[in-house]
């Protein structure tokens, strides 16, 4: 039967747009769902400061009425500027195994992205380096992360098919951890302190963490993934939304900051207990029960 592209355009269908990811993965023991609220922020023109240089449209494919695939066409402009190229991004984009849906999502997208002046397509890529992004091509029998995509393994072969072909290798790694740091391992890092007179900073407080280094950490981050693959640099805006979003919730005990001796900022480090198994069971709710589990 022929497939139908429709442009969401309502609350429900974004709503429906959002879940289809959590029905087509249900009995899925890897994939770790997002929470519905922050997808729902996340594709909110209002809520998301990235609209401030993005735009986007979201699409979902129907057979018989039935939702089979979905898809987001997004345009970063600062990411086409700061690389001097016109590409359309596909983001978020699910389908059962079937080459008539995957085609004519990508097809959706292309149109899109041509009736907007773009020349080329990649993905799967968000807004901005914020959002999960990639495509895994190996790995399928490994618990997913919640800032990692995991998707089925017919997933990229459709993608081949297309005649798409893989920009960039990125990498996750499992490290153990030992019960104690190497001495050699704790030796350097005193001799690098010594040496370049570098103060470690722990703080207690997220008031304070974010008066003294909030805007730095972010500033940070903008000069060190300068060079990664597609990158645009964080706005104030993006910044001052971040800050809200994220440091309030960490644990402080996993912050771990590194200042030179004026106290400038050079290096910090952000480490957090794994959720993907309290996502899981919270199926992407907090409420009734969903919190409980968090």
């Amino acid at each position: 039967m022929a497939i139908t592209i429709k442009k969401v355009t309502t609350r429900r269908e974004l709503e429906r747009f959002i879940r289809f990811n959590y029905l087509l993965y249900k009995n899925n023991p890897y994939s770790v769902p997002d929470l519905f609220d922050d997808m729902l922020n996340t594709f909110n023109k209002k809520k998301n400061a990235a609209f401030e240089f993005c735009e986007a449209d979201y699409f979902l494919a129907y057979r018989e009425g039935k939702i089979v695939g979905r898809v987001a066409a997004i345009i970063n402009h600062k990411a086409n500027q700061t690389w001097n190229k016109k590409e359309v991004r596909f983001g978020w984009i699910d389908f059962i195994d079937d080459a008539e849906v995957s085609d004519a999502l990508i097809r959706t997208v292309e149109k899109w992205g041509k009736d907007r002046g773009m020349t080329h397509i990649q993905g799967p890529l968000g807004f901005t380096d914020f959002d999960a992004e990639g495509m895994l091509v190996e790995g399928f029998d490994q618990l997913s992360t919640m800032a990692t995509i995991y998707n089925y393994p017919y997933y990229p072969q459709h993608m081949e098919r297309m005649g798409f072909g893989k920009d960039a290798d990125w990498v996750e790694y499992k490290i153990y951890i030992p019960d104690a740091i190497p001495d050699k391992h704790k030796r350097i890092s005193d001799l690098i302190q010594r040496k370049y007179n570098l103060k470690i900073k722990k703080y207690t407080s997220a008031k304070k963490i974010v008066r003294d280094y909030g805007q730095a950490i972010f500033e940070l981050m903008n000069e060190a993934y300068q060079p990664l693959y597609g990158y645009s640099a964080l706005s104030q805006q993006q910044i001052d939304q971040y800050l809200k979003m994220y440091l309030p919730i960490l644990d402080l005990r996993m912050v771990t900051l590194v200042t030179d001796a004026d106290d400038q900022l050079l290096a910090v480090g952000i480490s957090m207990p794994s959720l993907a198994e309290a996502l899981q069971k919270a199926h992407g709710r907090l409420l009734p029960m969903g919190w409980y589990h968090l």
